[in-house]
């Protein structure tokens, strides 16, 4: 593989993280379903799915908000009976955010409204390129999940200076 690669694959991934596209994604899912659920709140409930019963601390750093914002949104799902909140056992300083039964079946919905719109978009694609793009994500996703920036950042051992910084 040549270097160009990595560059149009950080130029793409760059353009699809980007908080435009996904408001745009979240628009369109969250569209109608009310109960708290917004393109704010939305990655709170789908975080707290993924993870099952965390503190907003917890959570914030899964989803990229910090505890303060995760915490307002909390307030807005919990209100539309999409989670609760419980002492945690392990630590009664804290507090669990739990998604309930209604939670979890307001998730299943989305989950298949997505895909159901990834499905349309791929629609277009010949079906075997489709096929090798969802399974190359998928890997790429499942080769990447628990490393570090360190860990795949060639001369991780060098550090960032203020230009990487600035970049990153």
């Amino acid at each position: 593989m040549n270097d160009e690669l990595g560059r149009r694959c950080e130029t793409a991934l760059g353009e699809l993280l980007q908080r435009r596209m996904r408001v745009n994604l979240y628009e369109e899912l969250v569209a109608g379903v009310g109960r708290g659920v917004d393109i704010t709140s939305y990655p709170i409930l789908s975080g707290l799915a993924r993870l099952g019963p965390v503190t907003a601390g917890t959570l914030g750093a899964e989803v990229g908000l910090d505890r303060s914002g995760v915490s307002r949104h909390a307030t807005r799902l919990e209100e539309g009976g999409l989670i609760v909140r419980r002492p945690d056992p392990d630590d009664a300083r804290n507090t669990l955010l739990i998604l309930t039964d209604d939670g979890e079946r307001i998730i299943a919905v989305l989950r298949e409204r997505l895909a159901g719109m990834f499905d349309q978009q791929l629609r277009s694609w010949p079906r075997e390129q489709a096929e090798q793009f969802v399974a190359g994500l998928e890997r790429f996703v499942r080769e990447n999940h628990d490393r570090s920036f360190a860990d795949i950042a060639p001369g991780a051992d060098t550090p960032l200076t203020p230009m990487d910084q600035e970049r990153s």
